[in-house]
């Protein structure tokens, strides 16, 4: 996992500072003659830095929201007018829309503010705990905390004066459609729940009713014409599911004692994962059920942990995954005919459901258990949800789900296999691979430190038309019969990687495990993200008549893209390195606008610049790498360098960095380049069963190509890893002479020891990161290959190190357990090597707290001038016998 990535987007609570520190306006340039005279930065003025969070647009185009975020505490919500200078400010505001005529709303903890932007006008709402707004009535619902603790709904039109309350209320849920509002009540022992038509919310309609159980989790179907809801116990159980038809004016009951058999008693599940789900054709409801389980364990009884080899899950992944006798199962109910059907089982307890409801995909996660990579592969069953039959179509497939979806229709299923797309025709039977004949690869590298993975599948067209897919650079349309297929971007031939920018690969909605895709027109214009192969990214727009033509694009990195259709105007956020973010615009008639820009200050100090570099390994592959220029840059000079390492990284050209010392891994190009160092982040080809040396090929030739470059001071560099990048810093610095110093934190520095480690954040043995993780050992174990795994151990060479060495790790850490770390602070303290060893108590595999945060930057800092820049000051280094 890339902890740098991670910390750029990671946002901590604001800092109250005036507002000369808060986001401005882009300043235009001095006046020639008055340059500002730029001073170097310190640790005293990172508190200047915060985070510009793009928000919401009006939907006239006009207004633009935006939060700024700093380290400490205090946090502002913007809304400014694009075009005039107009703004609002509102502290430590949150959840915020804008409404259909314009005003805006949000909340903090005075209440619910209601703001016309064009006037000035003002309301808040106190005591606020939730609130919605529908679009279609143009009228807010909200829920307010009263003083003697009970509740009240109310529904207003925004800045208007008639209001409609609902007194004693305990739930509500807006439909889809906006036009209508289901509520509970509950008040002296009489439950309720009532629906109303949200253009006469005084005419609310009673559809259930109870003396003793109260109503909860209101859930509407997808199209608005039929709820469902739970009845639970004052134990907050729930005892019956009810569904309700508008159309019909119907309640149906589930009580689960009336489906429940002597040898298994049934209680709802009521699970996050489980949500309830209504069919289209309003004839299937979908939740979950677990045993009633009742019997209570012996405070007597032994707490013995049991751990079998020949058990399918060791104890804690059985524990924690396993038990699918007691774990929720997914019914199917069909109120009208009063049954119910169990979906997963025991025997099969993994599911997903295709988009249209009408089949389950199920399979068993423990069938070829025990095996040694993360998940195992399994047989996969189709049921067809109407006649409850089971029929086998997939035999030892992969078990990733991030390779198996259902079209949006529910027609086909699918999946990725022997490094093709299959589509799989569920009415007809018939499995096809889609692209055996397109002549290009939809595989590649996906995921750091993984193996080869699908390129992605984003969705279809319409009507499940044609499935999309990605190769390396293009998205391509390919009917499910893999009679066509077309190429819809060109991206190959300027090596740009384009994607729908909606797509995210490991964060997808989810029915049930299924990961849901998009559906895409086609026939109309479509948006795409760009990363280009020289380091430019941006958003492009695309038509079938006329291809991609870009919106914005560039030598930056851009994201956070919204569009305005009624005003055809465009927006996103752009940074570089030495760009602070900012939000632009881009109009018809007008390029990119800024609109606000963050950080204005930084034009007050000496900041460094990046640039990717290209280079080659020994065997002349080409590689690219970020190098960072110390702030004040003099060609003449040469630099003291630190080399920041993982695997792939020059994705990270353009990333803007706030300057501060609460970094997570304790990695940070501008307070490093503010302090006069170079920075260079190397990519790494990890090659099979050779992580070690080939990470060290990679590193020492970009090394020294940035040595070639006259940037860096041969003699003055120093190397530094986190995590995997730890392992590699290890190894690398065993087996060269390049580097002055290194620090290597959370590292693996034991193979053999590694492969033996019960991953305690997973649940599971860490075996599975030798198959197709970092390590690439395919099969290969210590026993059958020692030598393959004492060849890429760094312990194995730890008689080479000739450096002095900082190791840090939290002593808590789940990732990487810290012995490892302490085998090789004890095998340096025996060879009479330097070495200091950091542990942070309370601390997982980064640091959390900002006092260890900032202990450790500071440390480091202290580490590299000790070493790089010959200042001897820092006492904690320089005592002990050498």
């Amino acid at each position: 996992m890339n902890f740098t990535d991670i910390n750029r987007y990671r946002i901590t609570r604001f800092r109250t500072l005036s507002l000369i520190f808060f986001i401005l306006p882009l300043v235009t340039c001095p006046v020639s003659g008055q340059e500002v005279q730029k001073r170097k930065l310190t640790a005293d003025d990172y508190k200047l830095w915060g985070y510009l969070k793009p928000d919401q647009n009006s939907p006239n185009g006009e207004w633009l929201s935006y939060a700024v975020q700093y380290e400490n505490g205090a946090d502002t919500l913007y809304v400014s007018n694009i075009y005039k200078s107009m703004r609002y400010t509102f502290p430590a505001a949150t959840k915020s829309i804008f409404t259909a005529d314009n005003l805006f709303v949000c909340t903090d903890k005075s209440g619910l503010h209601v703001l016309d932007p064009k006037t000035g006008k003002k309301e808040i709402i106190p005591h606020i705990t939730d609130y919605t707004y529908s679009v279609a009535a143009n009228l807010l619902i909200a829920n307010i905390k009263e003083a003697d603790l009970t509740s009240t709904l109310l529904i207003k039109k925004p800045l208007g004066d008639k209001k409609t309350a609902f007194k004693n209320t305990s739930g509500f849920a807006l439909a889809p459609d906006g036009l209508k509002l289901i509520y509970s009540t509950s008040e002296q022992g009489k439950n309720a729940v009532f629906l109303t038509n949200l253009f006469a919310v005084n005419a609310s309609k009673c559809i259930a009713e109870n003396q003793t159980s109260v109503f909860s989790s209101l859930t509407w179907q997808k199209e608005s014409k039929a709820v469902a809801f739970f009845s639970k116990s004052n134990t907050g159980n729930a005892e019956a599911l009810h569904f309700y038809t508008l159309k019909n004016d119907k309640l149906f009951s589930f009580n689960p004692d009336n489906y429940s058999d002597q040898t298994q008693k049934t209680a709802i599940a009521d699970a996050p994962l489980f949500p309830v789900t209504i069919s289209n054709d309003l004839k299937s409801v979908f939740f979950a059920v677990r045993k009633n389980n009742s019997s209570a364990v012996s405070a007597q009884d032994s707490k013995v942990e049991i751990w079998n080899t020949n058990d399918k899950w060791v104890y804690t992944q059985e524990k924690e995954f396993g038990r699918f006798e007691s774990t929720p199962k997914l019914v199917l109910w069909e109120p009208e005919k009063g049954t119910l059907t169990r979906i997963t089982t025991e025997e099969l307890s993994a599911g997903m459901l295709t988009a249209d409801l009408r089949y389950a995909v199920l399979s068993d996660p423990k069938q070829y258990e025990p095996q040694f990579d993360f998940e195992g592969p399994r047989d996969y069953y189709i049921m067809n949800l109407t006649t409850g039959k089971k029929e086998l179509f997939l035999k030892r497939m992969s078990a990733s789900f991030s390779g198996m979806y259902s079209s949006p229709e529910g027609k086909y299923i699918s999946y990725f296999k022997n490094k093709d797309w299959f589509v799989y025709d569920i009415k007809r039977r018939i499995h096809t691979n889609v692209t055996e004949k397109s002549g290009v690869p939809f595989y590649g590298k996906v995921h750091l430190l993984e193996s080869d993975q699908p390129f992605g599948n984003p969705g279809w067209s319409i009507g499940d038309k044609e499935i999309l897919l990605y190769d390396e650079f293009d998205i391509w349309a390919v009917k499910p019969d893999g009679s066509s297929s077309k190429r819809l971007t060109r991206g190959r031939e300027a090596k740009i990687k384009y994607r729908l920018p909606s797509e995210l690969p490991r964060n997808k909605r989810l029915l049930y495990g299924s990961p849901l895709n998009g559906t895409y027109n086609l026939d109309r214009e479509l948006y795409l993200s760009a990363a280009g192969d020289d380091g430019k990214t941006g958003y492009w727009r695309w038509n079938k008549n006329s291809a991609e033509k870009p919106l914005f694009y560039g030598d930056a990195f851009f994201d956070k893209f919204s569009s305005n259709s009624k005003s055809n105007t465009f927006f996103c956020m752009e940074q570089r390195f030495d760009l602070p973010p900012r939000i632009i615009m881009k109009t018809p008639s007008r390029e990119n606008i800024t609109i606000i820009e963050s950080n204005p200050q930084q034009k007050n100090f000496n900041w460094g610049t990046s640039r990717l570099v290209r280079f080659q390994n020994s065997k002349k592959q080409d590689l690219k790498g970020v190098l960072y220029y110390p702030a004040g840059y003099d060609p003449q000079k040469k630099y003291p360098m630190i080399v920041y390492i993982y695997e792939i990284q020059s994705h990270t050209l353009h990333y803007y960095s706030n300057p501060t010392l609460h970094n997570e891994p304790g990695f940070n190009p501008a307070v490093f380049t503010a302090e006069g160092y170079a920075v260079f982040k190397p990519d790494i080809i990890h090659e099979n069963e050779n992580a070690g040396p080939s990470a060290l090929d990679c590193v020492t030739s970009g090394t020294n190509k940035i040595i070639e470059l006259g940037i860096a001071d041969p003699d003055k560099i120093a190397l530094m890893g986190h995590s995997f990048g730890g392992y590699e810093s290890s190894f690398i610095i065993n087996h060269t002479n390049l580097f002055a110093t290194a620090v290597a934190s959370g590292a693996i520095v034991d193979l053999t020891s590694r492969f033996l480690t019960f991953g305690v954040n997973m649940r599971r043995p860490d075996m599975w990161r030798f198959t197709h993780g970092g390590w690439r050992m395919g099969s290969k174990t210590p026993f059958s290959h020692r030598s393959d795994f004492d060849r890429n151990s760094p312990l194995e060479s730890v008689t080479n190190l000739k450096i002095p060495l900082l190791l840090w790790c939290g002593k808590e850490d789940t990732q990487v357990n810290p012995n490892q770390s302490m085998e090789y602070y004890l095998a340096l303290r025996r060879l009479g090597k330097k070495c200091i060893f950091l542990q942070y108590p309370g601390e997982d595999h980064t640091l959390l707290n900002p006092a260890n945060q900032e202990d450790l930057c500071r440390r480091l800092l202290q580490w590299f001038d000790y070493y790089l820049k010959e200042n001897k000051n820092a006492d904690w280094i320089a005592k002990g016998t050498s």
